[in-house]
């Protein structure tokens, strides 16, 4: 089976080719083409922008997804497409796009959750992985920890009550004077600043006797940290702070965030048995936070899976992955399908309204 898979739920417009047979999972091209140098200037995405970025790049993104796989339109058996969640402008490119391919070449239109297909990147390199496992989802909008019970099932646990993790590197990393995005710039530098022995402290953004998270009340802490170095070396505000503090500081922030999260997967994990950890998203890219975890599954005595580095991002690889267990699991939708900014907002219209899993 060929899958045609489109991605455009923020700043990236990415187009793939899957291929799906005796239920292993292949990726024959995974386009991705980057609106980072653009939102750069603004320190973060604009919507309006993505949205008409996503209109210029598509239509190209798509014929070289379709070049590099070698195949031809008529081999599509399905298009699989994001409807949530994401920037509404954004993933109504991606929605139209798909249903008018649908739609032309007569095959079925697969609707797809952002967030599983996250976790979908990992299937391709380790097809010996099956549901039940944990799995934690962390992006520049996402903090999330479930427990998958099947392809299509996920059962949130827990997640974040505010900001993501993601939006929080990006925030702090910024006034660390670090380019946007910011994750690899913190990566990097709290590595540097681990070398040192750490006196400074942040709270955790795990909340005592939940599963959930506030990155806010951590990114508002690492915030006024910042103002606080800054002051105490009477600096103004063009003057950057010693490469010391800056690295102490992201090691701190990192710290925080990753043991918050090992954490919160521990409890989770003494509460409801043990089973294979993955992490998934933007920031599963991070050194730390795979290490942390990693650490744990060791501990527990169980596996840990991460996708490589180019798959952790958005692309449309994943969505292609997860749509072929979507449409095994009987996800259809019509012209009518719509992109919704929530996963509450599509469940409450139904668009993945089925019950079975394959």
């Amino acid at each position: 089976m060929i899958i045609f898979a489109i991605e455009s739920s923020c700043d990236e417009t990415s187009a793939a080719v899957i291929r799906a047979e005796n239920d292993r999972v292949d990726i024959l091209s995974n386009v991705v083409a980057t609106q980072i140098e653009t939102h750069a200037l603004y320190g973060g995405v604009v919507p309006e922008i993505a949205s008409r970025a996503h209109l210029e790049a598509i239509s190209t993104v798509a014929e070289r997804a379709i070049a590099d796989a070698d195949i031809v339109t008529s081999d599509i058996d399905a298009v699989a497409v994001t409807c949530a969640p994401g920037l509404i402008g954004a993933l109504l490119v991606g929605v139209s796009f798909a249903k008018s391919l649908a739609y032309a070449l007569g095959v079925p239109l697969i609707p797809v959750n952002h967030i599983k297909a996250h976790v979908a990147a990992v299937y391709p390199a380790n097809p010996e992985l099956k549901p039940p496992f944990y799995a934690v989802v962390v992006s520049g909008s996402h903090t999330s920890v479930y427990r998958v019970t099947g392809f299509t099932e996920f059962d949130e646990i827990g997640g974040s009550r505010d900001d993501a993790a993601g939006e929080a590197f990006d925030k702090v990393g910024r006034r660390l004077g670090l380019a946007y995005p910011c994750g690899a710039g913190m990566d990097a530098l709290a590595a540097e600043g681990f070398l040192s022995a750490l006196s400074l402290k942040l709270p955790s953004p795990h909340l005592k006797d939940t599963y959930d998270f506030s990155f806010s009340g951590l990114k508002t802490a690492a915030v006024n940290l910042i103002h606080n170095e800054r002051q105490k070396r009477d600096l103004c505000d063009d003057d950057p702070l010693p490469d010391d503090i800056r690295k102490e500081i992201a090691a701190v922030f990192t710290r925080s965030v990753t043991d918050g999260i090992q954490k919160c997967l521990s409890s989770v994990i003494a509460e409801f048995g043990v089973a294979p950890i993955v992490l998934a998203g933007g920031v599963a890219a991070n050194s730390h936070l795979r290490n942390a975890l990693s650490t744990l599954a060791k501990k527990e005595g169980v596996s840990f899976i991460s996708p490589s580095k180019d798959l952790c991002g958005d692309n449309a690889a994943m969505i292609g992955i997860q749509g072929y267990y979507e449409y095994r699991a009987g996800a259809r939708a019509g012209c009518d399908l719509n992109a919704y900014a929530s996963e509450e907002s599509a469940d409450a219209n139904g668009v993945f309204s089925y019950e079975t899993d394959a």
